[in-house]
């Protein structure tokens, strides 16, 4: 059992240190990744934020990247294995622009980097998963625009659903059965996975039940980007699965 040894000897233990950059508006990352490597006895966690909050984005087609940098540099210091940006918006700008981030940061940290869509675009293609249903609690037209950007990656979007907000702050207030209800309308379309986009959305605590239910892989732009910085660093993740869904299962070769 995750628990079973006492607190001392866990911390003592500890080994697998990611450094995880989030949006400065969001209130779900670190809850999120604190109860996924809360079942991870070796596994610690650290943060960093960057600019990121209210309606209105100043940099809609690109990052703003020296607050991201400005972030990682700070989480360097702390030495971790690997820095995450657990942020979905490479999802609505293009995957390049999230390539061009982590090298921008493993140049000024020289350390391994990565994002939660990087992590699915990994995922996806290990497992040839290009069927995908997509869930959000977007606007209209921000939905429009992720939906757009996914195709020009080449996914299949059979099914989506949103919550038509514009505030990232609301993006962490949808209910719960509202989450589930729109997972339940996508996973009619037998997507091969539904992807739940955005990481101030609190899908992740779904995973595990509504896989249960559905029998679709249900992943989560959060946890993909604590699955993968875990799997850069070497960490076993399988003692998660119950709790956090069969992503945790999953390993990259």
């Amino acid at each position: 059992m995750p628990f079973a040894m006492p607190v001392a000897e866990s911390f003592a233990l500890q080994r697998h240190f990611i450094g995880t950059i989030t949006p400065s508006g969001n209130t779900v990352v670190e809850r999120i990744t604190q109860g996924i490597v809360s079942t991870l006895p070796l596994v610690s966690a650290h943060f960093s934020r960057t600019p990121v909050f209210g309606s209105t984005d100043p940099s809609p087609d690109a990052y703003a990247v020296d607050g991201l940098l400005a972030a990682a540099r700070l989480l360097a210091h702390a030495a971790p294995q690997v820095l995450v940006w657990n942020g979905s918006k490479g999802a609505g700008i293009g995957f390049a622009h999230d390539l061009a981030l982590v090298a921008a940061v493993r140049e000024a940290t020289g350390i391994a980097a990565t994002t939660s869509i990087l992590g699915m675009q990994a995922l996806c293609k290990a497992r040839g998963v290009r069927r995908i249903g997509v869930v959000t609690p977007y606007s209209d037209a921000s939905q429009r625009k992720t939906l757009e950007c996914l195709a020009n990656e080449g996914f299949d979007c059979v099914a989506s659903a949103n919550s038509g907000l514009s505030d990232n702050l609301s993006y962490a207030s949808v209910p719960m059965p509202d989450i589930a209800a729109m997972v339940r309308a996508v996973a009619t379309a037998k997507p091969q996975a539904i992807i739940c986009l955005c990481t101030n959305f609190p899908a992740a605590v779904l995973a595990a039940p509504m896989e249960a239910e559905l029998g679709i892989p249900l992943w989560d732009s959060t946890a993909l980007g604590v699955w993968h910085a875990l799997q850069l660093c070497g960490a076993r993740t399988e003692e998660a699965a119950p709790r956090w869904g069969s992503l945790f299962t999953e390993a990259l070769a």
